[in-house]
Parts: structure tokens; sequence; C-alpha cells
């Protein structure tokens, strides 16, 4: 079943639609360097609560950005991974933390600390 035509006054709005808010992007960020379970995510994203990282998957899987990968086991277990067309989402938001490395520089100095360091390339 095909969408209804949308509107928008800038391509920028369409991906806000799916990619906007506060935590989608930097769950996105995190699901680059590999599939995690939920616990994985909670770990990464502190200040985040456990009602919202499950809102916001379920939208991220809606929208055909994310996979649900659950397991018939027992305890269950689930895991998230970036679909094909996720990953085409990567080079964006590694640029946005590059971004927000320099902007953390340039406002703070040598005050300024980001706690998560991304795995080294493989």
């Amino acid at each position: 079943m095909q969408e209804e035509a949308k509107i928008y006054n800038t391509a920028v709005e369409a991906t806000l639609e799916v990619i906007g808010g506060k935590w989608k992007p930097v769950i996105l960020f995190h699901l680059t360097f590999g599939k995690k379970r939920n616990g994985e995510l909670m770990q990464l994203i502190p200040a985040m609560s456990q009602k919202v990282l499950t809102q916001q998957l379920v939208e991220l899987v809606r929208d055909g950005i994310v996979n649900r990968i659950s397991y018939d086991q027992v305890p269950p277990k689930v895991e998230y991974e970036l679909t094909d067309y996720g990953w085409s989402l990567k080079d964006i938001l590694h640029f946005m933390c590059r971004w927000g490395d320099a902007h953390i520089d340039r406002v703070y100095g040598g005050r300024g600390k980001v706690l998560f360091q991304p795995p080294p390339a493989t």
C-alpha cells in the first residue's frame, strides 16, 4: 500500500520526520557500530528512559530504518541493527558527531568532554 502524497517545504523536513528528535540520531549512531541489545543501548544512553527507548525503536522499525531480531530462546533475546536503508544514514550520523566534537571544542575548549569513544575501525 502506497502512502498518500505529502508536501514538504524542504527535504530536510522529510529527514527529520524519520530521524528527528533528541534520541533517534543517538540510537542510530550507536547502531552504526553493530547490533545492540536493549540493555546495551540503555548503558550507552543512560539519560534516556526505557519507555522512550522502546518507543523510538518501535518507530525506527516501523519506518524501515532498524531491524528487530528476536531469538527463540529462554530467556528471550532481542537485538537491533540497521537495515540497508538505515545504513544510508551512516555518513550523516558520523558527520554530525564530528561537527559536535568541533562545536564542543569551540564553545568549551578543553572543558568539554565526550564520554563515548567509538570503537576503532576494523
